[in-house]
């Protein structure tokens, strides 16, 4: 029997509450000790009784991993045993579907905490972030997970919202690329990527989780769009999580314009489109579009919603009463179905020989707990191994005025509340930040070294002194004159600063953790400010979710590296950069602002965003976009664009040489941007177009070529189509958007040119050895 036969013959023999089964989740013990780990949890908590659903089937179970800290292989073993009773209790026999968080990593305890997604940003690296998406798949399936909710593909529009660590940055292609190579590692190992959150979650008003979103249909269309995109049609992507967010009203989790007409109908995605948790619900509960349970479900089923996450609310009794009234077609809940029995059948969960028992489990006796518990280890020596290079290559160092490397100062004083604190390293969707957190008592479940420990480890000559001066965001202030005398008696200071994960107010950076400004919390300032007064060489570290503004540590600080969550191999990468047994290559994927309260603004910015005469507020950055040092010198020349004409389905191609003109292998990332000086519509002043990272050993060189389509220049014009228009645009390549060497106008001819999602979506690049002056290849 076929795949599709398969599914319609299932669909033909199942009765109308065997279909609901299969449209929803269930998070049995989500309610269990520790604190909340999804929004809104208790309004909606309802009894489940999973003895009386699975009888009628189970579309998925939610988080049987992240919910509680659990033995790796217990965990697979109990999935395993409910995978069997919901088999055997079901007419059908049809296995649930288990998704878990990856954002950072497998969130289950004892897994790899990798960096966080503003990291992967700043690596500029798709290919290291897809090797590593792979290897968190690879965990995931090997102990029966099938779907991951990951990548985040929001665009940062407003630095103070909570969930910036989570995103990738603030330029939609960089976003796009390095989110849609996460995609294709997830789904190599077989796991069910998830798109998330569709769409506009990122631009809520001041920077508030869960605001509303007053955008246009332009800044839709070509900022926060893009990155999905690109993960639908380049990233064999199979599931989309809708945003909670309404845009100009519209929440997104009823909006059959987005998620049918414009994800299915136009980009031609086929996979599955699941509920952000509760989202259904929030139509009645938060943005009181529907009147009653069914009516938010009918609306999220209309919109092209398949399944209820993260438990029965909506889909339950009351979607089922509505059918059976006639209220809601039943023809919904066929459309919705077969798209879940269809991804079921890729999974192999519709064969009769599918076994419930994951690869890490077979040939174990289930019965012998004793044996089993501790047999699985979800964070070897090679994923370590990779969580270290993830996080060497996304620290970002910021400025240097030739203190570092530090070689081997004779003492080092270690000062802020950031240096000793294993929980700095992590972003909140890690699962010690997520959940462990919440149980007293209880180990992290991996090894993270302190940004101390690991100083320790790096300088055993240096006399080191730890002396933390203020808490994150306490405002306590007794302990900083400790902190500047142990800075005063030094060689030089490290100021550990930055955030605290956590979710829902819990902490400074995470889910519900927004910011009224972009000054550093509690004391950290004036911290700074009275280590800056001693003279003492002051190297600050970030370890942060957000940019912060850094006051006179911007001109006065000895250095600054951002290292934003670099995970749990952080606190090591980030002394090997201080030492210089790293060379750091990380690029800002966000801007830093000059100023605590110039928000909400990006790089991504068009003329009158930008500083000018008629407002006294300047939101210039103190450090742009795709701004980076390291410790090699990097020469550029030979510059040059092929043509100054091109039609307007044409291409252009450019080309530039880069020379490691320093003692030590290095890497530059050379970025290439779009300027449209005369536009029907406003223009940003520059907009990332493609990049290439470009590994050299010292003397060594390289010929980066471009080949760039006009198609990549397009935009949404007046009429809300997209088009490449005719006249001049400047393609320019640079270390950063602030510091662009070469510039090549070209101009596009012909008549305006409509364009669709077949458009070309990147420049092609090639990085080419230079030998004897002379390109070889």
């Amino acid at each position: 029997m076929t795949a599709s036969a398969r599914v319609e013959d299932l669909i033909a023999r199942m009765t109308l509450e065997e279909k609901i089964a299969q449209l929803y989740g269930v998070w049995v013990g989500a309610s269990d000790e520790g604190g909340d780990v999804a929004p809104h949890q208790h309004d909606l908590d309802d009894a489940v009784d999973l003895d009386a659903l699975v009888p009628q089937g189970l579309g998925q179970l939610t988080r049987p991993f992240g919910t509680k800290p659990i033995d790796a292989a217990m965990g697979a073993a109990s999935l395993a045993r409910t995978q069997e009773r919901i088999r055997a209790a079901s007419r059908f026999g049809i296995p649930a579907l288990a998704h878990e968080e990856c954002l950072a990593g497998f969130a289950a305890w004892g897994a790899t905490a990798y960096p966080v997604p503003l990291s992967w940003g700043a690596t500029f690296d798709p290919a290291l972030v897809e090797e590593m998406a792979r290897r968190i798949g690879d965990d995931m399936r090997s102990v029966g997970v099938h779907q991951g909710l990951a990548p985040v593909l929001d665009v940062v529009r407003d630095a103070r919202w909570g969930r910036v660590e989570e995103t990738i940055g603030e330029d939609p292609y960089l976003v796009a690329t390095v989110g849609t190579a996460y995609v294709r590692g997830l789904e190599s190992s077989g796991i069910v990527a998830t798109l998330k959150h569709f769409v506009g979650y990122s631009s809520s008003k001041a920077g508030r989780n869960l605001a509303p979103v007053s955008i246009g249909p332009r800044e839709l269309a070509d900022v926060l769009l893009p990155p999905f995109e690109m993960a639908v049609r380049e990233g064999g992507v199979r599931s989309v999580m809708n945003s909670y967010t309404d845009v100009d009203g519209v929440p997104s989790a009823g909006d059959r314009a987005l998620l049918t007409g414009l994800l299915r109908e136009e980009w031609g995605f086929e996979g599955t489109v699941v509920a952000d948790y509760f989202a259904i619900a929030f139509l009645k509960l938060l943005h009181g579009t529907a009147e009653t349970w069914a009516d938010a479900a009918a609306q999220a089923l209309e919109a092209g919603i398949d399944v209820e996450l993260p438990t029965i609310k909506t889909f339950g009794e009351p979607l089922r009463r509505a059918v059976s009234e006639g209220i809601v077609d039943a023809g919904l809940i066929d459309t919705a179905l077969r798209r879940v029995l269809a991804q079921k059948e890729q999974l192999g969960l519709l064969e009769p020989e599918w076994s419930a028992v994951p690869t890490t489990l077979a040939g174990k006796d289930l019965a012998d707990l004793d044996s089993l518990r501790g047999s699985v280890d979800l964070d070897p020596p090679r994923n370590r191994a990779l969580a270290a290079r993830l996080a060497e290559a996304g620290i970002v160092l910021v400025r240097n005025d030739g203190t570092l490397p530090l070689g081997a100062p004779a003492s080092i004083a270690v000062v802020g509340p950031n240096a000793d604190d294993p929980y700095a390293m992590l972003g909140c969707y890690s699962f010690p930040a997520h959940v462990v957190s919440q149980h007293p008592g209880v180990d992290l479940g991996i090894r993270i070294p302190t940004l101390l420990d690991a100083l320790r480890e790096e300088f055993p000559a240096s006399a080191i002194t730890h002396v933390a001066g203020t808490t994150v965001d306490g405002g306590e202030t007794d302990g900083i004159p400790d902190a500047a005398a142990a800075a005063a008696a030094s060689d030089v200071v490290v100021l550990a600063l930055g955030d605290r994960a956590g979710l829902f107010g819990r902490g400074t950076s995470g889910e519900g953790c927004d910011a009224e400004s972009l000054e550093l919390p509690g004391a950290q300032q004036q911290l700074v400010d009275a280590i800056l007064d001693t003279g003492t060489p002051a190297v600050l570290v970030l370890f942060a979710g957000r940019p912060y503004a850094l006051g006179r540590a911007t001109t006065e600080s000895a250095a600054v590296v951002e290292a934003f969550f670099p995970g749990e191999e952080g606190g090591p990468a980030v002394a090997g950069v201080l030492s210089g047994r790293v060379n750091p290559s990380g690029r800002l994927p966000v801007s830093i602002p000059a100023t605590p309260g110039s928000q909400p603004t990006t790089y991504l910015a068009a003329p009158l965003a930008q500083r000018s005469g008629v407002s006294n507020v300047d939101p210039t950055a103190a450090f742009p976009f795709g701004h980076g040092l390291g410790y090699a010198g990097f020469e550029w020349d030979g510059f040059a664009g092929d043509v100054a004409e091109v039609p307007v389905d044409g291409e252009v191609r450019l080309q530039v040489r880069v020379r490691n003109a320093g003692e030590r292998t290095g890497t530059e990332i050379v970025q290439l941007y779009l300027h449209d000086p005369v536009a029907s519509v406003v223009r940003p002043v520059q907009r990332l177009v493609g990049y290439a990272r470009v590994d050299l050993a010292a003397g060594d060189a390289a010929e980066i070529r471009f080949t760039v389509p006009a198609d990549v220049t397009s935009f949404t014009g007046r009429d809300g189509r997209r088009i490449v228009e005719p006249g001049d645009v400047v393609l320019s390549v640079g270390r950063s958007s602030g510091d662009l060497f070469f510039s090549h106008t070209a101009r596009l001819t012909g008549a305006v040119r409509r364009v669709d999602h077949t458009r070309r979506l990147h420049p092609d690049v090639a990085v080419v050895p230079v030998q004897a002056g002379v390109p070889v290849g």
